[in-house]
Parts: structure tokens; sequence; C-alpha cells
């Protein structure tokens, strides 16, 4: 694992923060997450119920592995949270330390799995002290060390159209947009625009973004829009905004709405998948395209799809030597492997991948990391709450949004644009937010 010279272009000032009262070098806004990956902390936490080793995956807040304490507050998604000067940081749910947890016994003790709820059951008092016993095992960190801050007022905005997401497809509907004059407010979580186009191992670059034509007062970064409901006054995106001293709830109703939030990277059901150094394709690519951390040097591909070739490209190119890529769609090309049955070797870090190959024996493969590269799941849940209809594809072997080609849903406010309706490369989700954002430019609502 190494910092990569030159990416990015400008890092942050070189800081320092605290893990467990023990100083970790830093630069100032990066993911904290990635600061202590770059410093060698490999466990991040341990699972809830058997207490086994977790670190990052996914880099997207869609899994558990890097919660921490931070500053005093519990289960803070450091993957989420920008280095800061000073930063207190605090592993959790382990006694007396995450790197030696004695309740780790719990996996050997019960090596075929731990029902608390069957444990005891029926038996006066055993149930009871079982049942207490196993919420203090369970329990996700303590409560925060000071009273919350004073919530802000929410705010109610009004706008022609609202966008959520300022990936690939939002970013590129807004551009469309403001091209037409068509008034538009767009939310995005990150701290930065163009999603995809910066950080996937599969983007053209370098990328020619339109962030910089935007006007400034329409796009709200680090602002995730975190529901889309209606009331009186009718359809209304929430949202909470970042940019103010302390977090605000915004009400954004509009005429319509853009969700293109993309998708999720899901993992493979395979044995040992939790490791640390198990770490999502797109987490991997967005570690080392957006921040310049190569994240393994001998890394171990699995996966299928086009996404999965492309990283192993961009590693190499960045001088890692690949240990092996596996395709488990059983089209393997470029001088993969196909496999299945695959499992992770190491105790705190995956240091190894067996996988079961047809008509020859199970191979083994030493590694420094393996990445996980598998089609996104698509983020389906806003546009499901406006009415939007979703449905499984067969072809992309995952729920999708259901939409025309323009974007237009059930719903006749609501477009999709980008992966929600499956998986697109970063430039056909590109055209995707242009094609959504003319036909919401045309006041056509024709489903």
């Amino acid at each position: 694992m190494r910092r990569i010279e030159g990416i990015p272009e400008e890092r942050g000032q070189a800081i320092t923060v605290e893990l467990d009262g023990d100083p970790v070098p830093a630069f100032d806004g990066e993911p904290v997450a990635l600061s202590l990956l770059a410093a060698g902390e490999k466990v991040f936490a341990r699972s809830i119920k058997y207490h086994r080793p977790r670190g990052p995956y996914c880099f997207a807040a869609a899994c558990s592995h890097c919660l921490m304490r931070v500053d005093g507050v519990p289960n803070i998604y450091t993957c989420r949270t920008p280095a800061r000067a000073g930063m207190r940081l605090e592993r959790q749910n382990a006694y007396p330390s995450v790197k030696v947890d004695v309740f780790q016994s719990i996996d050997w003790l019960f090596p075929r799995g731990l029902d608390h709820h069957a444990m005891f059951a029926g038996v006066p008092v055993a149930e009871k002290v079982m049942a207490k016993v196993a919420r203090h095992l369970a329990g996700l960190g303590l409560l925060p060390e000071s009273p919350a801050p004073e919530r802000m007022p929410c705010q109610t905005l009004r706008v022609k159209v609202a966008i959520a997401g300022g990936g690939a497809s939002g970013l590129l509907a807004a551009h469309r947009l403001h091209q037409r004059a068509v008034p538009f407010l767009l939310f995005e979580r990150d701290p930065f625009l163009g999603g995809r186009l910066l950080t996937a191992p599969d983007a053209a670059r370098p990328p020619a973004l339109p962030a910089g034509e935007l006007p400034q007062d329409q796009v709200r970064l680090r602002s995730p829009v975190i529901g889309l409901y209606d009331d009186e006054d009718g359809w209304f995106f929430a949202v909470v905004s970042a940019a103010d001293p302390g977090p605000r709830l915004l009400k954004v109703y509009a005429d319509r709405f853009l969700v293109a939030v993309g998708g999720h990277p899901p993992t493979l059901p395979f044995e040992d998948n939790e490791l640390p150094g198990v770490f999502s394709g797109r987490a991997a690519s967005l570690m080392l395209r957006r921040h310049g951390l190569l994240v393994a040097q001998e890394p171990a591909l699995v996966g299928r799809g086009p996404e999965l070739y492309a990283l192993a490209r961009l590693f190499e190119q960045h001088g890692a030597k690949v240990a092996a890529v596996v395709d488990v769609g059983g089209e393997p090309r470029e001088g993969a492997v196909a496999g299945t049955d695959l499992k992770a070797h190491g105790r705190t870090w995956a240091s190894a991948l067996s996988f079961a190959r047809r008509g020859a024996r199970r191979k083994k493969v030493d590694c420094d990391g393996i990445l996980v590269s598998v089609p996104c799941s698509p983020s389906f849940e806003l546009a499901r709450q406006a009415g939007a209809r979703v449905s499984w594809s067969p072809p992309h072997q995952t729920f999708v949004v259901e939409a025309d080609q323009d974007g237009r849903t059930h719903a006749p406010f609501l477009h999709v644009a980008g992966e929600l309706t499956g998986h697109r490369s970063p430039e056909e989700s590109a055209r995707s937010g242009e094609r959504a954002a003319d036909a919401i430019a045309s006041g056509d609502p024709r489903p």
C-alpha cells in the first residue's frame, strides 16, 4: 500500500489525527479512513455478533465496516468523514482493544454459529440473563460524550427542477438544463462533482467536466438527499445540508425531480469476504484516482463485467503486479481465469485467495488485497418513494427502476438517469443525464 506522487494534483496540508491516543499522519480533507489505511492501520472495528475484524470495504457509507467514534460521537462513517487536524478517533465494539479482543473467542466457542434467540429459550432466569448478555455483546458504541448541538431550523426552497446526485448523469443533466435556461438545484453528497467521471476505472481521462460552468448558487455539495416525500404543499426532497456551520434540513419543493444517485457496490458471497483487505473495486479505484492511494501492490481481482478488467489495467498502469483476475461470470478474457467457490485467507488482512477451476485442481494465490468488482446495485430507494416501479432485470442480475430511454418513470413528475436503470459506463451515464434533462425541459410528462 503506497501513496502515488502527483495524485491528486493538490493535496491538503499535512496534519495529524489521533487514533486511540496515538498520532497518525494524514492530509487535510481526505477521507480519514484512507488516512488510516495509508498509515498501515488494518483493523477498524469488530463485527457485532462474532467480533471478527473489520476494515473499510465500500467507501460509500453502504456498509458498516469503517464505523468509529469520532470526536466523542459514535458510529461515524470514517470513509465519508474529512480528516482535520486534531481529530480524535476511537475504535468500538471490542475489549480491551480492537487488535486484541477477548470476545472474538465467541467465534471459536461456537464454530457452527451462535443463535442467541434460541439459547436458553424458555428457561426461567437464564433466558433473561442471556438476552441481556447478547444485547451488551451486540452493541455498537457508547453514547456521545456530550449532548447534541441545537438543531438549525428547517429551510424551505422551491425550484423548477431538483436533482439528486452530481455524478456523471446528474452533472450533465444540470449542465443541459443550464444551457436551456431551466432553473434547477443540484444536491450532491460528496464535496466534488463528477462522480464516476473522476473515479471509475473505466472512465475516460482527463474528463471534460462542465462543473465550472454551473452557477454556484444552484449547486449544493455535501448535501445528501435522504428522502422524497409529499405533503399538502406537494412533493419535496428532504436534504441534509452540511454547507452551513451545522447540519441543516432542507425541504426542496419542485415541479420535476431527477434522481441520479447511481448505485452502491455489492459484494460477492464467498468465505471470509468480510476480512480487512477486501475492497470493492470502485472503492479501490476511488482511492487511487481521487486520492492517490494504491491500496494493494499485488492484488487479486474477482468479479465480472468490463469494470473488472478496467480495474486490472488501472492498477497495472500505476505499478501494481496483479496476482490474479478471477472472472466469476464464466467468460474470462485478457489473461483472466474462470473461477468459482472463492475463499479469502488471512487473520486480520486478506493475504491469499483460493478458488475452484473447472476441470482442474483448486488454486491458491498469494496477494496483499482482494478487489471485488461487480456491477453496482442501483440505489432505487428515492425513486421508489415517489411511486416509480422497480423490477428484477435478468440481464443486469439486480433490481432496477423502470423507465424509458429518456428517464421517464411511472411517476409523471419523476425522471431517473445513470445506473438506476442498470449498469452503464460513465460516458453512457452522462448521455442518459442529458436525455433526461431534454425530456424535462420539453415539458412532456408522458411515461
